[in-house]
């Protein structure tokens, strides 16, 4: 199916009440050039569906230079596990040593996330998502109400999309909620990333990250200095695309 022929209202509406592993097979069987964005659990688990369906299934990853150890170590587990490639995207290394030569290495805790994600993570993606006619992530409508309660299974993406590229975006896990993606990791042996067992929820980079404690948000674990409402590095947005001022 060519991107002209594909009907994304339509389609979201009628997957909206289907399961993740049908709408990762509309996913696949509609576009060849797609890709999995992986960092996560959620991720994770539709990489084990994605397997089932195209063995060759195209990933990528984004090594920011601020991960944890067991991040990278969980990178490596999931190639070895699944015998896949992942393509693992880094910042530009000239625009990193200017934010850390004029702001230090911590400027996100004064003057916020933005412009620090919109380095290194946003602006790869952007690269990366250039070269793609698709792409699947792990988003899930319950893990931020404030800014995700409105996530379809599959939309116009309204960040990396542009007049000469519209790009389509698949969340098949967008209905599911954080039981049913533990239940599928237990169930099915996914590896996940050894910082759950230590009250870590939401894992992004490691000075921006920290355990959660009992009853609270996920997200609350993220950039927690900061206004509840604002939790987005930029990945994932309505919005016009992501600037970073450069």
């Amino acid at each position: 199916m060519s991107k002209a022929q594909f009907d994304t209202s339509r389609l979201a509406a009628e997957y909206d009440s289907r399961q993740p592993p049908e709408v990762l097979k509309l996913a696949l069987d509609s576009f060849d050039n797609i890709a999995i964005s992986f960092s996560g659990a959620e991720d994770v688990v539709l990489i084990d569906m994605a397997t089932k369906i195209r063995p060759d299934i195209r990933v990528f990853s984004l090594d920011t230079g601020r991960l944890h150890a067991q991040t990278y170590q969980f990178i490596d587990k999931v190639r070895t596990h699944y015998q896949i490639s992942i393509d693992v995207l880094f910042p530009e290394s000239e625009a990193v040593q200017k934010l850390v030569n004029n702001k230090g290495l911590f400027s996100f805790y004064q003057d916020g996330h933005k412009e620090c994600c919109g380095i290194r993570k946003v602006i790869p993606l952007r690269r990366k998502l250039a070269t793609l006619d698709a792409w699947v992530t792990g988003q899930r409508k319950d893990q931020s109400p404030a800014t995700r309660a409105g996530v379809p299974v599959v939309e116009t993406d309204g960040a990396f999309s542009s007049t000469d590229h519209e790009l389509i975006k698949f969340n098949p896990l967008s209905n599911w909620s954080s039981t049913q993606v533990w239940d599928y990791i237990r169930t099915h042996n996914v590896p996940f990333n050894e910082l759950h067992n230590s009250g870590f929820i939401s894992i992004g980079c490691e000075p921006c990250t920290r355990p959660v404690l009992p009853n609270q948000h996920e997200r609350e674990g993220r950039w927690w200095w900061e206004d509840e409402t604002i939790k987005e590095c930029g990945l994932h947005s309505a919005s016009r695309p992501v600037t970073t001022g450069r």
